[in-house]
């Protein structure tokens, strides 16, 4: 695996470019986010998509699938955001939160037959500076190491060596949140409903 070093407060173009590059060859790359350490994946190629959900044993038939995104212009190309929901995400984005919402048509189509679609924009610049460079969202996952304990996945050695033989290519970012974002579904933006309760707070 190679690993390179970006400081979120002194983010370095040229792993940046390296990383992008990699993105849009259709590989998967570690980095990290306000929450845990993600796996993610241009989430506009099929190719990319199915190799990820392979890897990380997801079904996208069953799953929610997540894409992470540079900001509220892009989510709004990729999901269906009413008044009522996008007044809530601007209160909490960036940020650790994951918000389920209805699904656009312009997802690949891997995610065709599928109603929703998590979305996140963490407030890691890492991550939302993969997405901006891009031009389109990430599909992300968790990079899980142990399934009974998720802070582990914020430690960049930890998770390197747990994926070391299985992912090419690691952005390390340094230590990340404590634990998983809180996830807010928002089909129906009158009634959310908080459905997993993470590291942000959310006041509905």
């Amino acid at each position: 695996m190679e690993k390179l070093r970006i400081y979120p407060t002194s983010i370095n173009e040229r792993h940046i470019e390296q990383a992008v590059a990699a993105l849009r060859d259709g590989q998967p790359l570690i980095y990290p986010t306000d929450s845990l350490y993600a796996i993610g994946c241009d989430a506009l190629s099929n190719q990319a998509v199915e190799r990820l959900c392979a890897l990380r044993g997801f079904d996208p038939k069953r799953h929610t699938l997540s894409v992470v995104c540079a900001d509220m212009s892009q989510a709004s190309a990729y999901a269906r955001i009413d008044n009522r929901a996008f007044s809530l995400m601007r209160d909490y984005t960036p940020g650790p939160v994951t918000f389920i919402l209805p699904a656009a048509t312009t997802l690949p189509k891997v995610f065709k037959g599928r109603k929703t679609v998590g979305i996140r924009i963490p407030s890691c610049p890492i991550a939302t500076r993969l997405a901006a460079e891009l031009g389109n969202p990430l599909l992300s996952m968790t990079a899980v190491v142990d399934p009974d304990d998720a802070s582990i996945s914020s430690d960049p050695e930890t998770v390197e060596d747990a994926y070391t033989h299985r992912i090419d290519l690691m952005i390390d970012g340094g230590e990340c949140g404590a634990g998983e974002s809180t996830v807010v579904d928002l089909t129906d933006s009158a009634n959310p409903q908080i459905i997993r309760q993470g590291i942000a707070d959310i006041d509905l």
